[in-house]
């Protein structure tokens, strides 16, 4: 059964992520050509390395003491996906926070995981004091990338 909890900073750390897999193979992605948003073959493998996870630990710190939240999900106690929001509000009229990342390991993908980190019970008492997450364009293209809420990213929402 997956637990859901939102994560402290001094639990933010190397060993929370041995069991997280990032690795995600990407085919297509969205591209902007002569004013319309088009899906192109544009294929590569996206894998965090040693840097990548050290920079995302500092990040994901900065996000908690700053104010923000880490949203997290974990299976046998084994993190296996997080969303983390900002805390700054970033519209002109100060009504949208931002989510800066939502990631689901990969052997966990297509579980509702996802959905249950961008909206579930917690999150929502989290999210108690904005109206709504700006959620961000995204270039890739792939099954599950952001398709929760009824929202779908790709298309500079």
């Amino acid at each position: 059964m997956v637990k859901y909890r939102t994560l402290h900073a001094e639990e933010i750390c190397r060993e929370l992520f041995k069991d997280f897999i990032r690795h995600q193979i990407v085919e297509k992605c969205w591209r902007r050509e002569n004013g319309t948003w088009e899906i192109k073959d544009a294929p590569f493998v996206d894998d965090w390395t040693e840097q990548d996870y050290q920079v995302l630990i500092s990040c994901l710190k900065h996000t908690v003491l700053s104010g923000g939240f880490v949203y997290a999900a974990f299976y046998d106690g084994k993190l296996k996906g997080f969303v983390s929001v900002e805390s700054e509000l970033s519209d002109d009229e100060h009504r949208y926070c931002d989510l800066s990342s939502i990631h689901v390991s990969e052997d966990m993908r297509n579980r509702g995981i996802g959905k249950s980190l961008s909206g579930g019970e917690g999150m929502g008492q989290e999210k108690r004091r904005q109206e709504a997450l700006h959620i961000g364009p995204l270039s890739r293209r792939e099954p599950g990338v952001l398709s929760v809420n009824g929202l779908h990213g790709g298309r500079g929402l």
